[in-house]
């Protein structure tokens, strides 16, 4: 079993559950499942790039990712309909652990000059977070990487509020940045 979930499990559910004040064991907060999506920049000049991340994509998170078609054309872009343009996954249950229990323990304190991540919420108890650079992930050879490439990470919580869906990603260790404390400006005289 996964060590972030056993620490769900035996400590958090229960630190929740008495902050809280829920009585039922199943209206306590818990993560459902985390979306990790790779917009590919670059897709529509080469179209290897979206395969490419989709490798990477697949030895991060160990499942095979969905590639995601352009809903309408934009000849701006010189974009056109159903071009591959993206590639994301959607983990639950020990998948889901596991790479929540990466992401906190190794991959975020290896990133540089890192000193937490925002603590907005979504209004609905969920988190949404980016990264510039798939390289902080041990799994990725830094050698063989052709173009850095940026992903969007969701955690998704049954939470009902941002205040319990903090709550639950706090004890389970994310590593939120520290709000400083606004002095009030004295007075001269």
């Amino acid at each position: 079993m996964a060590r972030l979930k056993d620490k769900y499990n035996s400590e958090v559910k229960a630190r929740l559950k008495e902050r809280f004040k829920i009585e039922n064991d199943m209206a306590v907060p818990r993560l459902t499942k985390i979306v990790i999506n790779m917009g590919v920049s670059g897709a529509v000049e080469n179209k290897s790039r979206v395969d490419t991340a989709a490798k990477e994509l697949a030895v991060i998170t160990g499942q095979r990712p969905t590639v995601r078609l352009s809903k309408k054309a934009i000849s701006g872009f010189k974009l056109r309909e159903n071009m591959p343009i993206a590639c994301a996954v959607t983990l639950r249950e020990s998948r889901m652990w596991e790479f929540a229990d990466r992401l906190i323990s190794v991959v975020l304190p290896r990133i540089r000059d890192f000193r937490g991540v925002k603590d907005k919420l979504d209004g609905r108890g969920n988190y949404t977070m980016g990264l510039s650079e798939q390289s902080v992930f041990p799994e990725v050879d830094f050698d063989k990487i052709e173009f850095t490439q940026g992903m969007d990470i969701t955690f998704v919580t049954t939470a009902p509020n941002d205040e319990q869906g903090y709550a639950l990603l706090k004890e389970l260790g994310m590593p939120f940045q520290v709000r400083e404390a606004k002095t009030p400006k004295s007075k001269a005289s």
